[in-house]
This record gives C-alpha cells, structure tokens and sequence, in this order.
C-alpha cells in the first residue's frame, strides 16, 4: 500500500525488508521489518476503525516501560493512519519455549514475578473497570453465539454474586490477554527483563488475580496442576495475599473468563469463519468443569449445568 511505503519511508524504514507475521483473533495485521545490518522493528498495521485501541496500546506501553517492564518502544506512529513501528522484542513465545523445554518453569515463574511488579503502581487512567456486575455482563457472547437460546440470567446472577465475594476489587492494571502466546521470552536476559508484553491494548482495571488465570487458564495450552498450584502459591507470596484466597478467586475469575472465551471462540467461527478455535473448546470445556468444582463456586454449578457442551453444540 502506498501509505505505508510512504510511512515507512519518511520515519527512515524504506530500506527494510518487510515480512508477514502470523495473524491473531483481531483485524490488525503485522509485519517484521529488518534492517540491512540485520536488525529487526514490527510494523503494527490498524484497521482505522481501531485506532481506539491503538491509542490504548501506546498508551499502557508507555505506562509499562515507565515502570521499568519490558513492553514494546514506539519508534514511529501515524495515529490517523493506524499505522506504528514498535520495538521488537524477539523471536520466541513462552509457548514456544514451553513446548520446547516442558521442565522449564523459570517463564512461569518470571511471568509471575512481572505481574506482582505491575500491581505494585496504580493503574493509569482512563481505562474500563470489571467489576461483579461487568464481569457477569461480558458472558453475553456465551448465549449468543455459543449456546443461543439459553437463558443466562441465573447463571450471570449466581456468577456476579460469585465474584462480588471472591474477586470484589478492581483494583489494578490487568493487560486481559496475559497467556504464553502473548509472552516473549528473553533468557539472555535478567530479571523481569526476561519476559516481553504484547497484545494489551484492551487492558483495564481488574481484580489482583484476572492476569494470573489468563496465564494459568490457557485456552491455548495445557497448564499442569503442578504448576498452576506453584504459580497461584509464588503469586500469593509475591503479593502479600492468602493462598486460599487467591485460589477462590482464580476459579471464579477462570470461570468467568472461560464462559467468554466460550462464547466469543463460537463467534469466530460462525461470524468470521475462523474455525480454527473450535479446536481449542474441548480444553476450555475442560477448565471450566475443573473450576466448578472449587467451593467457591458452589452457588453457580446448578446453573451452569444448562450449558451444553461443546460436541453438543452447532458451532
């Protein structure tokens, strides 16, 4: 495209070779740009009608490296065009690494350490807040396009009064897609410099554990129990909070994040085409029947029995 010729060119990144990055669930596309010398930037590519969200990532950027986290620098932004060349903070996704080294759980365990770093400043300003009842509202997607048809009332009023008494505080920056995928992983380096943020223009203000399920729920890879207890257990002494307490509200917030995840995987396969999550539903299923079981959720399982199962369902 023309315009982004001319961006890349009057921001001095004409010379840079220019490659596809696999694409995710949103409509904003990405490239590598390398260098001559080899050296390599991203180049963020905004559908216009997002430049919402790419304010806010600029935004919660900033407000990351100003706490001496490792998110991306900005090299270069036309906010009007959607388009920004941003750091690149390397080539392998925890994920990756995981896959690669599963005894590994130094990731897990610096990916912990970053979000007990993050909650210790406030949030910045301007961002949505989950509360209860917003958190019970964002299930819509289940019975729309999951399970259309099913009556969601119960289960959103046994839900908001689930996380009214385990998740109340919205109380810091959670960036919402805090799972492997979205996680660089730097061994070379030191400390929390170890691990990259992406993907957190949607951030908002959250209960102190909403990151940590994302982490440790991952619809996208399997998180042994082990490990999910250790990292609840290095979480709870990382932020000075009760063990038994964090584990309550990990399992509603799980849930309340896996009956979204649920409903919004259904939309882009149905709305978008994107069959490829399907795949991914047995396991969230799966997380869902596990955090059912915890005491703290005791109140929601009559209701949640109405959800059908994924093999049960059109999508």
């Amino acid at each position: 495209m023309p315009e982004i010729d001319a961006f890349l060119a009057r921001h001095g990144f004409g010379s840079h070779a220019r490659a596809p990055l696999a694409g995710d669930a949103s409509t904003r596309r990405y490239e590598r740009l390398t260098a001559p010398s080899g050296e390599s930037l991203i180049l963020m590519i905004c559908p216009t009608d997002t430049l919402a969200a790419l304010d806010a990532f600029v935004a919660v950027a900033r407000h990351l490296c100003g706490l001496g986290l490792c998110a991306p620098a900005i090299h270069a932004l036309d906010r009007d065009a959607g388009l920004a060349v941003i750091e690149d903070l390397g080539p392998v996704q925890v994920a990756q690494w995981a896959e690669a080294h599963p005894g590994d759980t130094a990731p897990y365990e610096t990916a912990i350490d970053v979000l007990a770093r993050l909650q210790l400043a406030a949030p910045p300003a301007g961002l949505s807040t989950l509360t209860p009842g917003v958190g019970a509202e964002m299930i819509a997607p289940l019975g729309e396009w999951y399970a259309p048809g099913l009556d969601l009332d119960p289960l959103q009023s046994a839900l908001r009064d689930a996380l009214e008494r385990h998740a109340p505080e919205a109380s810091v920056l959670a960036l919402r897609d805090y799972h492997a995928e979205n996680l660089i992983w730097r061994p070379e380096r030191a400390g929390t410099d170890r691990i990259g943020l992406l993907d957190f223009q949607d951030a908002l203000r959250a209960p102190p554990e909403y990151d940590l399920v994302s982490l440790l729920r991952d619809a996208r890879r399997d998180v042994s129990e082990d490990l999910r207890a250790a990292m609840i257990a290095r979480f709870a002494s990382a932020t000075g909070r009760d063990a038994k307490q964090v584990a309550a509200a990990c399992a509603v917030l799980g849930l309340q994040r896996n009956l979204r995840i649920l409903g919004i995987f259904a939309r882009l396969a149905r709305r978008d085409g994107k069959t490829r999550y399907l795949a991914l539903m047995p396991r969230v299923w799966n997380q869902i029947r596990a955090d059912l079981r915890h005491p703290a959720l005791s109140g929601v399982a009559a209701c949640a029995a109405a959800i059908p199962a994924p093999e049960e369902t059109a999508a």
